[in-house]
């Protein structure tokens, strides 16, 4: 865990960072299936807004005794369309991130137009929940092989009984884009694409933030 003097430091760089390259990562041991293959560069690279960074690494700093592991994050940016890639894995120790395409909920975008319109934490809503979430086990269950989250705000407390979790799936794969001009939606979960999954298992792991914002 970052001591506040170094979790400060690391804010500052990652504010001013321009460069984005690939972060590397161990690959985490699944309770099921095997291990991911070696790290391999995402789908896109980009800078995380510097407003919505902001808001990220401060719920970090709130809720850093719930989040067991502070070396990387990963923000969802809703603000952005189903469409870009908007699912930053953000290493904390060298100012550098990756991100790729991350679905929203049927609920948050009832006239699947692509954009998020609305979050929410009521149970059958089918909607993505903003706020911090730190990443639980690995397990299989109908989505294939997947990861809990926990929410820790009052906007996604209910996340863990929702089963809002990370997993893959076809209709958030980048030729749904080509196709459609934007991803399928989930039932609320962060959906990525299948072939990414491992990738995103590994930069992840367990004990880590996961911040879901619209800005």
């Amino acid at each position: 865990m970052l001591s506040r003097r170094a979790f400060g430091g690391s804010a500052l760089a990652l504010l001013g960072a321009s460069t984005i390259v690939p972060a590397r990562a161990q690959a985490p041991v699944f309770a099921r299936g095997p291990a991911p293959a070696t790290i391999q560069p995402l789908a896109s690279s980009r800078v995380v807004r510097p407003e919505l960074l902001r808001k990220a690494l401060a719920a970090l700093q709130q809720h850093g005794s719930s989040i067991p592991r502070h070396d990387r994050i990963a923000i969802a940016d809703f603000s952005l369309p189903s469409s870009q890639p908007r699912f930053y894995m953000v290493d904390m120790a060298n100012s550098m991130a990756t991100t790729l395409l991350v679905t929203h909920g049927s609920g948050s975008d009832p006239s699947h137009t692509g954009y998020l319109q609305r979050f929410s934490n009521s149970e059958g809503s089918n909607a993505s929940s903003e706020g911090a979430f730190v990443t639980g086990d690995y397990y299989v269950g109908k989505h294939g092989r997947s990861q809990r989250l926990m929410g820790l705000d009052e906007t996604n407390y209910r996340a863990l009984q929702r089963a809002l979790v990370v997993h893959s799936a076809w209709y958030a794969d980048p030729d749904m884009v080509k196709t459609h001009g934007q991803l399928g939606r989930s039932q609320g979960c962060f959906a990525v694409s299948e072939g990414d999954l491992d990738q995103v298992f590994a930069r992840l792991g367990a004990g880590r933030m996961i911040y879901s914002a619209k800005i």
